[in-house]
């Protein structure tokens, strides 16, 4: 239900009235006149069945009621204040709130901001984790970066960077004991597992492998820590090229083998159709876009 809040024009003279003891000072302060802020004090005590003010023979006291408002509407003038004077300087323009998943954050997006910023010096970027599609109409985001297949109807949907899945792990592990040189070795090692999306055993039967349980290894719910995992040796993780090439071109992690399968789920940004020209949400979706570049088509091969 809508609320039912005074006038402004009442909260303004109750305010600048108790922050003065005085109509008058009020009445000078708002450029109206004593009777007119007398009026309006009176309005504002009819709607809400309290006395605020003990009218004294030498000025005004606030009652205890008037002592609990007073705070409460300063605090809310202050606020609006401090948004107009944002909105005015054209700040929030500046600020692009993205929402997007932690893993991707921290694994393929935050890597690559600095890039963003040389060409983008104006925007500033608040990343704001979350797996979900925010509600754009309440949260304070501009876009989300999401994980899925594309539906999102109603809204301005960029896709921006197909996926490919495949293991991976640590150069140790592959060259230990026992070494990891061909399909069959997967049957004696650990395989590390996404809580959310597990395509191990799609992986595991476009390999050949059908006797190979994935089931028994570690879970992770954040994808980008069973990439670390799989850096500190602790298994093989099947990783998503995004949250995995940075890691595999330090050298940190390897390919042990050449099958990759096209991942069902995209990366795709999205946002409201009514904000998606908004310079700053154009100057993101171009830089992603330009970023990922154009990726070649590739086939899924069956074995090493």
């Amino acid at each position: 239900m809508p609320r039912r809040l005074p006038p402004l024009h009442t909260l303004r003279a109750f305010e600048a009235a108790a922050r003065n003891l005085s109509f008058t000072g009020a009445a000078e302060e708002l450029n109206v006149t004593q009777s007119a802020v007398s009026q309006q004090i009176r309005q504002l005590e009819d709607q809400l069945g309290v006395p605020l003010f003990r009218r004294l023979t030498r000025g005004l006291a606030l009652t205890d009621e008037g002592r609990l408002l007073l705070p409460v509407v300063r605090d809310s003038f202050d606020r609006l204040g401090a948004a107009f004077d944002l909105l005015h300087s054209g700040e929030m323009q500046r600020v692009l709130v993205v929402s997007v998943l932690s893993s991707f954050a921290s694994k393929w997006l935050v890597p690559r901001l600095g890039r963003f910023r040389r060409l983008h010096p104006q925007i500033e970027i608040s990343l704001f984790p979350s797996p979900v599609l925010p509600d754009f109409a309440r949260a304070d985001v501009d876009v989300a970066i999401l994980w899925g297949d594309g539906e999102w109807p109603g809204l301005k949907v960029t896709k921006f960077l197909d996926e490919q899945i495949y293991p991976v792990c640590a150069p140790a592990l592959r060259d230990g004991k026992p070494p990891l040189r061909s399909l069959a070795d997967l049957r004696r090692h650990t395989l590390l597992r996404s809580a959310t999306h597990d395509f191990w055993r799609h992986w595991l039967d476009a390999a050949d492998l059908p006797d190979v349980t994935p089931g028994q290894g570690p879970v992770f719910d954040d994808s980008s820590m069973m990439i670390e995992a799989a850096v500190d040796g602790l298994g093989v993780g099947l990783a998503r090229g995004a949250l995995a090439v940075d890691d595999l071109a330090a050298g940190r992690l390897v390919k042990p083998f050449k099958l990759a399968l096209p991942s069902p789920l995209a990366y795709y940004l999205v946002c409201p159709d009514s904000t998606a020209q908004r310079p700053k949400i154009a100057a993101f979706r171009n830089w992603l876009l330009t970023e990922v570049g154009p990726a070649p088509a590739q086939k899924p091969k069956r074995k090493r």
